[in-house]
């Protein structure tokens, strides 16, 4: 198959220069809808890792949290009380029992008696904890099918939308959470606070003061605030994300096909 050239003379040969000068151009802008879609792509599996990132980092620090607002609420250190009479023994105060501990590591719980005879701040605080701990529950197990590393809720748009969806419901109920659990730790802490530093005891009468359960309450409460927003961010931040356009190939399909067309016009 042999190539047509064009005809000798000063006319035919300026045609051809003309006509491959047009024609470079064409060819160099062919090129960059290729380069521009390839960079799209590469920016979105990027934020795409950044958002798998986010989301494995909310989990764990969402279960580290709901540990440890489990472990407050089964702690009786939420309040303690060591006595000059009895040095050898202290006292704990949780929300389900008191126990006495002495010096040999030795120690005594009991349950309260009535329910309804417990104090206003004592029920209080296991509603808010039971409460913290079922809504924490209730979003992790929404939380964990959103993720992008488990394959649900389908492909494509709608699938995604639902993932996003979930892990967003999910957040929010790791801050609802959190926040539940924080409560009653610092008002707790705000009586025993008060208490210590009332004028009217006598400073011979021993006051109670902060328990380990009151610190892993408040890491328990801030950690799950900080992954309910963790989780949130994550699926506004793949909400977000560009989506590559795919016109740059068809710009490219149209431009050779008018090179062509132009190359048949000038030889015919």
């Amino acid at each position: 198959m042999g190539v047509l050239l064009p005809a000798a003379g000063d006319e035919c040969s300026s045609e051809w220069e003309l006509l491959v000068n047009s024609t470079e151009p064409q060819l160099c802008s062919s090129v960059q809808p290729q380069k521009q879609s390839s960079e799209a792509w590469r920016s979105e599996s990027d934020m795409d890792s950044c958002g798998c990132a986010l989301e494995l980092l909310g989990m764990l620090v969402y279960v580290v949290g709901w540990l440890c607002a489990l472990a407050t609420a089964l702690l009786p250190q939420w309040l303690t009380m060591s006595t000059a009479l009895m040095p050898a023994e202290s006292y704990g105060l949780g929300l389900w029992e008191t126990c006495v501990v002495q010096d040999l590591g030795v120690m005594e719980c009991r349950s309260y008696d009535s329910l309804l005879g417990l104090p206003g701040y004592l029920k209080l605080a296991r509603v808010l904890m039971c409460t913290s701990l079922a809504a924490g529950l209730l979003g992790a197990l929404v939380a964990a099918p959103g993720l992008h590393l488990v394959n649900s809720c389908g492909a494509g748009a709608g699938g995604s939308r639902a993932k996003g969806a979930l892990t967003a419901t999910g957040g929010v109920l790791g801050v609802v959470s959190g926040v539940l659990c924080l409560i009653p730790v610092s008002h707790m802490a705000h009586l025993a606070v008060v208490h210590f530093f009332d004028d009217t005891v006598p400073d011979m009468v021993p006051r109670w003061e902060f328990g380990e359960a009151l610190f892993c309450g408040w890491a328990g409460g801030f950690l799950l605030v900080a992954a309910g927003l963790l989780l949130v961010s994550s699926c506004w931040r793949s909400r977000a994300e560009p989506r590559p356009a795919p016109q740059g190939r068809y710009r490219v399909m149209s431009a050779a096909e008018e090179a062509s067309s132009r190359k048949r016009s000038e030889y015919v």
